[in-house]
């Protein structure tokens, strides 16, 4: 552990003392993102710059969860704050980043440096396993047809069935997600040429609610990535129960569970809320029983332990157990 002081001015301005000399090493600077996001943000910035003006020879980023990863495509008139974020984390100094599930992949193009996007999946399908009574006789469930594939990759890898909530209310995430109207909504016939018939824009009309999959008698096990804003859970497990589902499982890497979602899990259907530790929520835990929590330091730790130690660490593999290499393959 490094000696640093991390504080606040009277002002708000964020400082940093580092007490040690970090000449020629490698540091690991690791963030988790508290509620107070944009303190975080400075804070990482200003140690990660502090760390390369005292001449470290790198400096690896271990973010657990990617703040402004949810915004990371072009909406109306907005921009891609990620983007932004990443082009900050390598300018201030950072030579490498882990993190873990990012909310698009793609973001991983925004940096210039190295990215290991680690995933909690394995995690996530052990507890799946020993934890849900009889799951063989569950389903995996996407509450949107945009977290499908995510649910197909769990289906597949616990040979069990999908089913698909197809016709609920669009978030603003896949709406309009270019950020313009091409073609244009209503025509304009001062900015069209005469000689020039562009079509208007078709607008969108939701479908009624329906669940692609048999879900009757089951264990529905809702997977995603994030869980901040419940209204959508709790829409999807409503619909669920409806349509006959015998318990309601939720399964997300990333635990935001912002504002009063504990009360709102906690006076819903959804049986129990399952997410890692990615981010700090003991206070959630206090507020909701059915908030249950994986430990996925361990995938971190080796992340860590194989960066600093190059490859050369496993040259006997005979000594490697079944968990090893699959942290191997994960990585």
């Amino acid at each position: 552990m490094g000696k640093v002081r991390v504080y606040q001015e009277p002002d708000r301005e964020t400082r940093v003392q580092i007490q040690e000399s970090v000449r020629g090493k490698d540091v690991f600077i690791i963030q988790t993102v508290s509620k107070d996001v944009n303190t975080t943000i400075m804070e990482l910035l200003i140690m990660v710059y502090a760390c390369k003006t005292s001449c470290a020879t790198s400096i690896i980023g271990v973010i657990p969860y990617f703040p402004y990863s949810k915004q990371c495509k072009m909406r109306k008139r907005g921009s891609i704050v990620s983007k932004l974020l990443a082009s900050m984390m390598c300018k201030a100094g950072l030579t490498h980043l882990i993190t873990m599930d990012l909310h698009q992949k793609e973001i991983q193009g925004f940096f210039n440096i190295p990215v290991d996007n680690l995933r909690a999946s394995p995690f996530l399908l052990q507890y799946i396993q020993e934890e849900i009574p009889d799951y063989r006789n569950a389903v995996i469930v996407a509450k949107s047809p945009a977290s499908a594939k995510r649910a197909q990759s769990f289906a597949e890898r616990l040979r069990l069935g999908i089913a698909v909530i197809h016709g609920e209310a669009q978030d603003a995430e896949s709406d309009l997600v270019d950020g313009r109207h091409s073609p244009p909504a209503v025509r304009s016939a001062a900015a069209i040429h005469p000689s020039l018939d562009i079509p208007m824009l078709i607008p969108k009309e939701k479908p009624p609610i329906t669940v692609v999959g048999d879900v009757g008698g089951r264990t529905a096990v809702i997977v995603d990535d994030i869980i901040d804003d419940v209204d959508s859970f709790l829409a999807a497990a409503e619909t669920l129960k409806e349509r006959g589902a015998y318990k309601i499982f939720v399964m997300a890497t990333h635990g935001l569970l912002s504002s009063d979602a504990p009360r709102l899990i906690e006076e819903s259907a959804i049986d129990e809320v399952v997410v890692t530790n990615t981010i700090p929520h003991e206070i959630q835990k206090l507020q909701c029983p059915k908030i249950k929590t994986v430990d996925i330091s361990m995938i971190l730790s080796e992340a860590i332990r194989r960066i600093h130690n190059g490859p050369c660490t496993f040259s006997t593999r005979s000594h490697l157990t079944a968990a090893g290499e699959e942290l191997e393959h994960q990585l």
